[in-house]
C-alpha cells in the first residue's frame, strides 16, 4: 500500500474518499472477514459484522490517531464488533457468549465458505 499517512489523508477528503474507501475495501475486507469468521462461525454473522466494522471504520477513521497502523486497528475494531456481535446473540438467547459459540459449533455445516 501507499504511504499510510497519505492514504488516511485521501480517506478523510470528501474528494478523493469514495476511490480511496474502495482501495481499503479490497486490500481488507478478506483479510477482515476471514478474521471475524473464526469468531462468529457463521457467514451471514461474518457478514454482518463485517459490515458493521466498515461502518465504524469509516464513522471513526477521523480519531485515528496513527499510533499504530492503520491494519491494526481496523482488526481491533473487528474483533471489538464480533464479540460485541457474540454477547448480543448470547444476551438474546439468555446464555453466554462461550455456548453460543459452542452450539454454533456443534451444529456446524460444511458450506461454500467454511469447510467445518
Amino acid at each position: 500500500m501507499q504511504d499510510e499517512k497519505v492514504f488516511i489523508e485521501e480517506l478523510l477528503n470528501p474528494k478523493t474518499q469514495n476511490k480511496a474507501f474502495q482501495v481499503l475495501l479490497q486490500q481488507f475486507q478478506k483479510p477482515l472477514y476471514h478474521h471475524i469468521r473464526t469468531i462468529v462461525l457463521n457467514h451471514d454473522d461474518a457478514d454482518d459484522v463485517l459490515q458493521n466494522t466498515f461502518v465504524k471504520v469509516f464513522r471513526y477513521l477521523k480519531d485515528f490517531k496513527g499510533d499504530s497502523k492503520l491494519f491494526s486497528w481496523m482488526f481491533r475494531i473487528a474483533t471489538n464488533e464480533a464479540i460485541t456481535f457474540l454477547n448480543q446473540k448470547a444476551k438474546k438467547h439468555n446464555t453466554t457468549g462461550v455456548a453460543i459459540q459452542t452450539k454454533t459449533i456443534d451444529n456446524l455445516e460444511a458450506d461454500d465458505y467454511f469447510d467445518g
